[in-house]
C-alpha cells in the first residue's frame, strides 16, 4: 500500500501572499458589498484560509459616498453614539451620516462583519475607504474587482 503524506498547511501573516484589490462602491447595495469585502479581508475565498491568522487581502473602496440602501433605510436606519456625558446620546440617520462622514457608513458595516478580537482589529487595518474616485495606493498596483450586488 502506497502511503501519501498529506500535510495541513497553516498560513501565518508572513506567508499569506496578500494581494491588493480596488472596489467601486458606486451603485452597490451597502450590506451586500460589505459582506463581500469582509470575506475578502478575512481571506475566506482563499484555499489557504486559516481562521486564527490574518491571511486575507487588502481592499481599497472608492466612491463610498455613492453607496445605495434599499427600502426606506436612508431615513429609518440610525447610528447611535454616546459622548460619555449626561444627555450625550447622539443619533444620526444614514442620510446625515453620508453627508457628514461618507466613509464611516461603509467602515461601520464592514467592521460589524469581522471578528470582535485583536485579529478583527488587525484585519480591519487592511481596508482603505475613500469617498471619491481617487485613492493613494497606486504604487501597490491594485487589481480592479467587480462585485455584482445589484
Amino acid at each position: 500500500m502506497d502511503t501519501l503524506s498529506y500535510k495541513t498547511v497553516s498560513v501565518n501573516k508572513e506567508h499569506a501572499n496578500k494581494k491588493w484589490y480596488v472596489v467601486d462602491a458606486e451603485g452597490q447595495i451597502l450590506g451586500r458589498l460589505a459582506q463581500e469585502v469582509a470575506q475578502i479581508l478575512r481571506g475566506k475565498r482563499k484555499t489557504c484560509y486559516t481562521p486564527h491568522s490574518d491571511c486575507g487581502d487588502n481592499v481599497i473602496i472608492i466612491n463610498a459616498e455613492k453607496v445605495v440602501l434599499t427600502g426606506r433605510k436612508m431615513e429609518q436606519k440610525v447610528y447611535v453614539h454616546y459622548t460619555g456625558y449626561p444627555g450625550g446620546q447622539r443619533v444620526r440617520t444614514v442620510r446625515e451620516q453620508l453627508n457628514k462622514k461618507p466613509i464611516a457608513v461603509l467602515e461601520h458595516a464592514i467592521k460589524g462583519m469581522l471578528p470582535k478580537t485583536r485579529l478583527g482589529s488587525a484585519i480591519f487595518k487592511n481596508l482603505y475607504v475613500y469617498a471619491g474616485p481617487e485613492h493613494k495606493q497606486q504604487a501597490q498596483n491594485p487589481i480592479e474587482l467587480k462585485i455584482n450586488t445589484k
